[in-house]
């Protein structure tokens, strides 16, 4: 069975830093654009960040442009999307996606999640 895993995920302070892992089982991400999304309470899911299948080209939303990277390991075949200078409205549960083909800014569009890491930043 194919799934995503993601980790990394706490309870931070303002300011603080955090890297989240998404890890895949049954499959490799060889092939697959990865997103990042978060969903805090009563709201949509958005998207934060995405990394092209060749791990050559990165999108971000405006919120997060200069305090996130996504990237990918493929030695042991993990993206990671590292979080610095986190701030309270950051507070999500955050979710690692798949898609095969251009990434792209919209859920939908992705076709395997994860089950989702909690990130708490409080003020």
């Amino acid at each position: 069975q194919v799934q995503l895993v993601e980790s990394g995920g706490g309870l931070v302070q303002a300011g603080d830093s955090l890297a989240l892992s998404c890890g895949a089982s049954g499959r490799t991400f060889d092939n697959y654009g990865v997103g990042w999304f978060r969903q805090a309470p009563g709201k949509e899911r958005e998207f934060v960040a995405a990394l092209s299948w060749n791990g050559y080209s990165t999108r971000y939303v405006d919120s997060v442009q200069g305090r996130c990277t996504i990237s990918k390991n493929n030695a042991n075949d993990t993206v990671y999307l590292r979080m610095n200078t986190l701030k309270p409205e950051g507070t999500a549960v955050y979710y690692c996606a798949t898609i095969a083909g251009i990434v792209t800014t919209t859920p939908a569009r992705y076709t395997l999640w994860g089950q989702g890491t909690q990130v708490t930043v409080s003020a």
